[in-house]
């Protein structure tokens, strides 16, 4: 089936057409028709399947059928999201695909200033996504009226349950029309998502269960195994044998992210920081720089792994295994989006075994393994650039990144 057989409006095919949708993947074939009919959802989908067009695509054509121009009766579609990056990110998908429509969107997120997100309220949209912070503040300011809000989608709901925002959408629940819709999304799921899912709705929902391997078949994922004081040496390595290569690199902590960044400063390889400390301008002009390719090698903590919506990642590396097993999942799903192919790499440690035994225990399946000889292994640390064997300078600079941020 293609996009062409589906009954949407005209100037949806148009912009699908124009951003090269062509056929529906799986969770859009799935999910599409259910949404038109204005049925509840809960749809689980592995990252990067294109999740957020099987939402957008019929609520926007929802919205185009029955739009009345010129009335600026409030917001009708809310979608809540857990991070300004996602919220970014999430609306830039709205708005191309509404291009050629009588739909507009907008995002509000915290960390800037609210006066222009009042307005631009004031002047009306039908399409807000928001986090959950920034929404509330506007909403009991008076400036964010949800009274004609017909469908509620929470995307990335598991996320949004770990950071606790259970109560904060049962209350928006509560302020929305009697009838309305409610859509999840998201890229795993337990048995709280679950629970969450089915004491909010009252509708029956249709549950789309990704295959048993929550990792996308387009990424190629393998673990190599470093003692946590090498792992530099070994990124260093990797770099300078990929230099024209997109490469998103994890860690665990922003502490730790300033750290890789110094080293790799030290063997003269560029790359660049993304952390919750960084303000959002800041954060935007990284992720944009990333994205058209002037920086190379991003250094993210995961409190960024689901915001950030790159294409052509060739690499991703764990170079600190994630504490929460689904984490790895959001962070291998930058890469090898849509039909693109990928790699992903994870350094462990001694320490991190267990931590690795948890994720393949998740996934369901071993995670390939990257033999590395002795010989491989101290050449690697050999040939390395950074004669910074003084582990104590760098628990300084630690020190000394703490102490800047208590700061500000």
């Amino acid at each position: 089936m293609k996009f062409d057989d589906y009954y949407i409006a005209p100037q949806i095919k148009k912009n699908l057409a124009l951003l090269g949708f062509k056929k529906p993947t799986d969770i859009q074939f799935k999910s599409i028709p259910s949404i038109l009919k204005g049925e509840d959802v809960l749809a689980i989908a592995q990252t990067g399947t294109g999740k957020t067009a099987a939402f957008a695509i019929p609520i926007i054509n929802n919205i185009q059928a029955s739009k009345i121009k010129n009335r600026r009766d409030g917001v009708k579609c809310l979608v809540m999201v857990p991070t300004r990056e996602l919220a970014i990110q999430v609306a830039e998908v709205f708005t191309e695909i509404a291009r050629f429509t009588d739909v507009t969107t907008f995002c509000i997120y915290g960390g800037v200033e609210q006066q222009s997100q009042i307005e631009k309220l004031e002047h009306g949209v039908d399409i807000l996504v928001a986090t959950p912070g920034r929404m509330f503040d506007l909403i009991s300011q008076g400036y964010l009226r949800l009274h004609r809000i017909n469908t509620l989608i929470l995307d990335e709901a598991d996320h949004m349950l770990d950071l606790g925002f259970i109560e904060d959408i049962t209350d928006i629940k509560s302020k929305l029309l009697q009838r309305h819709q409610t859509l999840f999304f998201s890229a795993t799921i337990n048995k709280d998502i679950k629970r969450l899912a089915y004491s909010l709705v009252s509708n029956a929902i249709r549950i789309q269960v990704s295959p048993k391997d929550p990792v996308s078949e387009n990424v190629s994922h393998s673990v190599v195994f470093v003692e946590m004081d090498d792992k530099r040496f070994f990124l260093e390595r990797f770099l300078k044998d990929n230099p024209d290569s997109k490469v998103l690199v994890f860690v665990r902590t922003k502490v730790r992210a300033e750290r890789v960044l110094k080293a790799m400063k030290r063997v003269g390889l560029s790359s660049s920081t993304l952390h919750g400390d960084k303000e959002q301008h800041e954060r935007a002009t990284l992720l944009g720089d990333f994205k058209t390719g002037k920086t190379k090698v991003l250094i993210a903590t995961d409190i960024s792994a689901r915001g950030i919506d790159v294409p052509n990642v060739d690499f991703v590396i764990n170079y600190d295994l994630p504490d929460k097993s689904e984490n790895y999942v959001h962070r291998v799903g930058r890469t090898g989006r849509g039909t693109q192919k990928g790699q992903a790499i994870s350094f462990c440690s001694k320490d991190e075994k267990i931590i690795l035994d948890n994720i393949e225990g998740f996934l369901g399946n071993n995670i390939e393994i990257m033999a590395v000889s002795n010989l491989e292994y101290e050449q690697t640390k050999d040939l390395s650039s950074d004669s910074t064997d003084d582990w104590q300078s760098l628990l300084d600079m630690d020190e000394c990144f703490e102490k800047k941020k208590k700061k500000k």
